[in-house]
């Protein structure tokens, strides 16, 4: 891979002199939280140390002291003549195995050359371990694949019309559009009609369209800190300047928004209210206000991203923004059916009509067909009543696992960990007293079957914490894995 000397390191490597902390320590830890929230994927060759104290403006001895700081901690590996790499955790290969292999994939022996993007590469990773967590994910095992199928093989049978292809498909769309409007303004509450819609095959691309309509090279784009991995790789890929505040227990640090737009011309805050990621955090109806009211006076748009709205355990679920904006500053995205095969799901834009048909106009690059069966097979699954007794069934289901996991987590951990229990979602965010060296601790719950990716760890100078998934486990499931938790971490803390 070569290196990245186009990766706007300021926009997430952001030092403060003025502080008490040794500019050393600074780097280390702002370079631990770009590798954890996706700035800086596996595998991404740094920039020699020459070129990068000059873009960060330090001394290069204090440049080369953190990075063998972070070498010594298993965040990066240098290797002669090779460069200085972010760790990969790929393992089937050593360290030096896989450096030589992106070196070579990254070599000019194409015929050709093209462009190569850093910031886009892949953080995820896969593993064979019998027990595994992740960011909270549904279980597809509880799908109810012979309703599925009932509905798919009846519209498969259908009659056959006069109708061309093209007809079918604009009144199937259109018939669909129409009741899954229907259906979020029932569930979410906002006001929209079919011409505020866009529907796309997935939440990544609804993400990427809007990314793309919206923000231009050099735009300031707000985030939270800590954030999700995969927006944040959206929205640098944009080639706009992020800028992070802080999350406190009642959401996003509305003064220091207020503070950057005083400052700063804002273009969009990036911003998941309901249930923040990773944290689990709702924002306080104070602060939706807040923030509301600052996206009018400062004109910027508020980029709204609901993506686990269908998963909440109580009777009065909390409302997205998008339900009460009267001065049109939401673009309010998210994802329905995440209970169902990723064939079926769907990622949705809500937003002004205009917005809508600018967004159409590169959908219809990237996913110029519709598939009718699907569509048609969803809208009977709406309006036959299917999609909210599978939403009862699953948030009861979900309800009694996180109970269960929360009380496995009481039992197993206490004393080593604080969390709080969400409302909603398939994650609990999990605080670790004792403070340890999470990629230890990963590969310690490797040695005992137990899977971490690094995509659900977050450690900075004053946080050690993880994003635990419980949906996807069943009760035995859950039993043995927070076991091997607690076992690793007397491991750990024994070292």
């Amino acid at each position: 891979m070569d290196s990245p000397v186009e990766i706007p390191f300021k926009s997430f490597i952001q030092l403060k002199p003025e502080e008490s902390t040794a500019i050393y320590l600074q780097l280390v830890f702002e370079f631990i939280k770009a590798i954890q929230t996706g700035f800086l994927p596996e595998g991404t060759k740094l920039p020699g140390t020459r070129i990068l104290c000059k873009v960060l403006s330090v001394n290069r001895n204090t440049l080369i002291k953190a990075f063998q700081d972070l070498e010594s901690q298993g965040w990066i590996e240098t290797l002669p003549n090779k460069g200085t790499f972010i760790l990969s955790q790929q393992k089937q290969k050593n360290k030096a195995e896989f450096a030589i292999s992106k070196e070579q994939n990254s070599s000019d022996n194409v015929g050709f050359s093209f462009q190569r993007s850093t910031i886009l590469e892949s953080p995820i990773e896969n593993s064979n371990l019998p027990y595994q967590f992740n960011d909270g994910t549904p279980d597809l095992r509880l799908v109810q694949t012979d309703v599925l199928a009932r509905l798919y093989v009846s519209k498969l049978k259908r009659r056959k019309t006069s109708k061309t292809y093209e007809q079918i498909e604009l009144r199937s769309h259109l018939n669909f559009k129409t009741h899954f409007s229907n259906y979020l303004n029932l569930t979410r509450g906002i006001r929209i009609s079919t011409s505020n819609l866009l529907t796309a095959s997935s939440h990544e691309i609804t993400l990427y369209l809007v990314t793309k309509v919206l923000i231009a090279p050099e735009d300031k784009v707000v985030v939270a800190s800590p954030g999700y991995y995969m927006s944040n790789m959206t929205l640098t890929n944009t080639g706009a300047q992020i800028i992070s505040i802080p999350v406190h227990e009642d959401g996003i640090d509305t003064k220091r928004l207020k503070e950057i737009c005083e400052t700063s011309k804002i273009r969009v805050l990036y911003l998941t209210s309901n249930y923040h990621y990773p944290t689990t955090i709702s924002l306080s109806a104070k602060k939706r206000i807040e923030v509301l009211e600052l996206a009018n006076q400062y004109g910027f748009v508020i980029l709204e991203d609901d993506y686990d709205f269908d998963f909440h355990y109580d009777n009065n679920p909390v409302l997205p923004l998008a339900a009460f904006d009267s001065n049109q500053k939401v673009v309010y995205i998210g994802s329905f059916g995440r209970s169902l095969p990723s064939g079926f799901s769907y990622g949705f834009v809500a937003a002004p009509a205009e917005f809508i048909k600018e967004l159409e106009k590169h959908q219809n690059i990237l996913e110029p067909r519709i598939d009718v069966i699907k569509e048609q097979v969803l809208t009977e699954w709406i309006t036959e009543g299917e999609v909210h007794r599978l939403s009862k069934k699953n948030k009861k289901t979900y309800k009694e696992r996180r109970d269960y996991f929360v009380s496995l987590l009481n039992e197993k951990l206490k004393g080593k960990i604080k969390f709080k229990i969400p409302p909603r979602g398939l994650a609990i965010w999990v605080e670790w007293l004792d403070h340890f060296n999470l990629i230890q601790f990963q590969k310690e719950c490797a040695n005992n079957s137990l899977f971490l990716p690094k995509t659900i760890l977050y450690q900075t100078k004053n946080l050690t914490a993880t994003r635990l998934g419980f949906g996807h486990l069943e009760k035995e499931e859950m039993e043995k894995a927070v076991s091997i938790l607690s076992e690793s971490l007397e491991i750990i803390l024994a070292k």
